[in-house]
């Protein structure tokens, strides 16, 4: 069984550079400019820019436009996450905040290219 998240987001392009280049996703599909599906093991990421021409990322009813951002976020598992850290540190991928040290394991947030945050989470 997969899980699949949609993240809402600026650039369809650069995030599936992130995702794929930083995080090891691979490209499922990408059937139209403002949409891409990427995958890593179970999870299926579903990349949508705002659309006024349908899809996932088009005005509500309301007038509400979807946005990237805020503090919802999926939560990756690695193993050395000092090392993820200082690799995707390098490679300029914003951090909000330095590790945060927890008692069943420790944890970073990084922001893809439009904010939309990724936990990365090393248990103890």
């Amino acid at each position: 069984m997969s899980v699949s998240v949609r993240y809402i987001l600026d650039d369809v392009d650069s995030a599936i550079a992130f995702y794929r280049d930083q995080l090891g996703f691979e490209v499922v599909m990408r059937p139209a400019p403002p949409f891409a599906m990427l995958a890593r093991g179970d999870l299926r990421l579903l990349l949508s820019a705002p659309n006024p021409q349908g899809g996932r990322g088009q005005t509500l009813p309301d007038g509400r436009v979807p946005e990237p951002g805020g503090w919802s976020r999926f939560q990756l598992e690695v193993e050395d996450l000092d090392a993820e850290v200082d690799r995707l540190s390098a490679a300029g991928v914003t951090l909000r905040s330095d590790i945060v040290r927890g008692r069943g394991g420790d944890q970073v947030i990084a922001d893809d290219p439009s904010g939309n945050p990724v936990e990365l989470f090393q248990p103890h």
